[in-house]
């Protein structure tokens, strides 16, 4: 992986080079996705705070515990009627013995489907092999920058980072 970045002291800075990216993203040959901004806090007031804001979690969740709960609904019936042991002239499939079974596995199918999704939402493990770090991160710098950039495009890159305000303009081979 080759990529060009740039490390910015603030956020005005890191905004603007943001920009300068978004808007040459067509002329200089890569994509929105190819962008790549690290930072070692939220910058949630910040267009790049922002990028990746919109998921579908809390609807993936729903849907999961919607499919422990039928799924934990139909074991328990299942199981009820494929072993029958009617005890007191009692109903084979009750209704509040199977409600606690079916609530834990709706629990359960909840909590993994949002486990699921955060993983792959946070790129745990990166399987693209993208791994693009500067340690001046943690030291409160922003890095914005562009992951395998086209090499006819990579001084014109280089260019317009520094003309957004990046204290050092770095290239990576890894």
């Amino acid at each position: 992986m080759k990529a060009i970045y740039g490390l910015y002291p603030d956020p005005d800075s890191a905004q603007r080079a943001l920009n300068v990216l978004e808007r040459a993203q067509s002329e200089l040959g890569f994509r929105k996705e190819d962008i790549a901004v690290l930072s070692g806090e939220p910058y949630e007031e910040y267009g790049f705070g922002q990028r990746d804001k919109v998921t579908r979690m809390p609807w993936l969740a729903a849907l999961g515990g919607l499919i422990g709960g039928l799924s934990g609904w139909w074991f328990v019936s299942f199981t009820q009627k494929s072993y029958p042991m009617i005890s007191g002239g009692m109903h084979l499939v009750t209704k509040w013995p199977d409600g606690i079974i079916t609530y834990e596995l709706t629990m359960l199918g909840a909590i993994l489907t949002t486990l699921v999704t955060l993983l792959i939402t946070a790129r745990i493990p990166d399987w693209r092999g993208r791994k693009l770090y500067d340690p001046a991160i943690s030291n409160g710098r922003i890095l914005i920058g562009v992951i395998n950039p086209p090499e006819m495009a990579r001084e014109e890159l280089e260019k317009r980072l520094r003309t957004a305000g990046a204290e050092t303009v770095k290239e990576s081979v890894s």
